[in-house]
């Protein structure tokens, strides 16, 4: 079956993506995940160019729904279209690398560990503050349920019951940039969700969280639920730094 892009002129040939059929009933989004997790990767390559001819004859799928992939891929800026030249991959300084799809698609390739790494760092820089404003920001119901969530994680975490306390890290995490009354601290709620799942996902966990993540998950609550900024601050630089230092690990 003819491929739905062609390798830019003058490139190595890359590797073809393995031909996957898209789930129903939603097609146009199992055409938008092969693709995009392929451009994601590096199976395509920045420069490569594709049409919408291409797209249709490649998936069997209608232009409407070829149509709707490349939009949705173009809102990435994972792809730019011209007129008489057809739809080009960009190169990766192009991408909107905050968008999650793309976050959780690039986890799935080879550059993994760099993207987990880049992305810790952005949580050193952004949840150790917000925890601080949470501290002075967040209301009753969300102090209470920190810590009640910090006490579910310990149960889950010690009993390695991994897929719930995944659920229990995600809503923490979520809840204290919200909480932090800072809006562009909460629009990163779905980024760090994605690195969360995607450390479970392709098991950089160990099967117990580790006692020092437990504890510190615990300190940060309870800071933030006493009103104690700079402690909160404190504790949450440590959990992030605890998991920059196993991903650093070989």
């Amino acid at each position: 079956m003819l491929s739905w892009w062609t390798a830019p002129v003058g490139a190595r040939p890359a590797r073809l993506p393995a031909r996957t059929e898209p789930p129903r009933p939603t097609l146009h989004a199992g055409v938008i995940e092969e693709m995009g997790r392929s451009i994601a990767t590096g199976d395509v390559p920045p420069g490569a160019v594709f049409t919408l001819d291409r797209i249709e004859t490649h998936f069997g799928v209608s232009r409407t729904v070829a149509r709707e992939a490349v939009r949705v891929l173009e809102s990435m800026n994972l792809v730019s279209g011209r007129r008489r030249v057809g739809i080009t991959v960009q190169p990766e300084s192009s991408w909107n690398v905050f968008d999650p799809r793309l976050i959780r698609w690039r986890l799935s390739g080879p550059g993994r560990g760099d993207q987990l790494r880049s992305l810790t760092s952005l949580r050193s820089a952004i949840e150790p503050p917000a925890s601080a404003a949470a501290a002075r920001a967040a209301s009753a119901d969300q102090r209470r349920r920190l810590v009640e969530l910090s006490e579910e994680m310990t149960r889950t975490g010690e009993a390695g019951d991994l897929d719930a306390f995944l659920e229990q890290d995600i809503e923490f995490h979520r809840l204290v940039l919200a909480g932090s009354g800072n809006e562009m601290f909460a629009a990163l709620s779905d980024v760090v969700a994605e690195v969360l799942a995607g450390r479970t996902e392709h098991r950089l966990m160990p099967t117990n969280p580790r006692p020092e993540a437990l504890a510190g998950h615990r300190a940060v609550a309870r800071a933030i639920a006493d009103g104690r900024g700079a402690e909160a601050e404190t504790a949450m630089r440590a959990v992030v730094t605890e998991v920059a230092q196993v991903l650093a690990r070989p």
